[in-house]
């Protein structure tokens, strides 16, 4: 099998797996911590070099105020576990909006934990016009634009909960992105999702455009 070297994980669908459930909206993203960390453990095991999770968005915090404190909470802890792990971790969102999580603040620069050799970036407080605004630097007078810089290519996205769209899903990054759908929501992760991405991904002619 022809594996990606960079992996996107978009796990939508946490609401509407609540309302089924009978729970409340706010209820369904403490359900999708474990679904994360199984993703990182199948994927560091198959040897995939980085791995990018789509935890919330700009827009996203304009969600009534339980759903945006949950999912935040839902943020942190995934932080704190994936930081338990074999990982470099490094969380990518507009840090000075107070929407960002304090607790995540020292994430923002690179940590690594054990060997470090799997990258791992989590993007929160995320938003496509923030990440590409430009940002001076007063030393030398010179233009920043992306400010995702350190995060590579995006060979495979996968997105859970049916929806067809990127959600600005790192736009500079996954220009040249295979995009997988699961109709499944995120909470329903199995295994075998995954594996049936990696698979249709391998018969994939990937050209970059060439």
């Amino acid at each position: 099998m022809r594996l990606p070297n960079h992996i996107g994980i978009i796990p939508d669908g946490n609401r509407r797996w609540a309302v089924n459930h009978g729970l409340e909206k706010e209820a369904g993203y403490a359900w999708g911590l474990q679904p994360g960390m199984e993703i990182f453990k199948i994927c560091k095991e198959l040897g995939i070099k980085e791995l990018t999770y789509y935890g919330f968005t700009v827009d996203n915090t304009k969600r009534p105020k339980v759903q945006t404190k949950a999912f935040t909470t839902a943020c942190v802890e995934a932080v704190r576990m994936l930081s338990k792990e074999d990982a470099s971790l490094l969380v990518v969102g507009n840090s000075s909006s107070p929407m960002f999580p304090r607790e995540l603040l020292p994430f923002t620069k690179r940590k690594f934990f054990g060997k470090g050799t799997m990258k791992i970036n989590f993007l929160v407080n995320y938003g496509w016009e923030w990440d590409l605004s430009p940002v001076h630097n007063l030393d030398n007078n010179t233009k920043h634009y992306l400010k995702s810089s350190d995060i590579n290519r995006v060979d495979l996205i996968i997105r859970w909960g049916g929806r067809r769209r990127l959600s600005g899903f790192l736009p500079v990054q996954s220009v040249y992105s295979d995009f997988y759908i699961i109709d499944d929501y995120w909470p329903d992760f199995k295994k075998s999702q995954l594996m049936d991405a990696l698979n249709w991904y391998s018969t994939q002619d990937v050209t970059l455009g060439g």
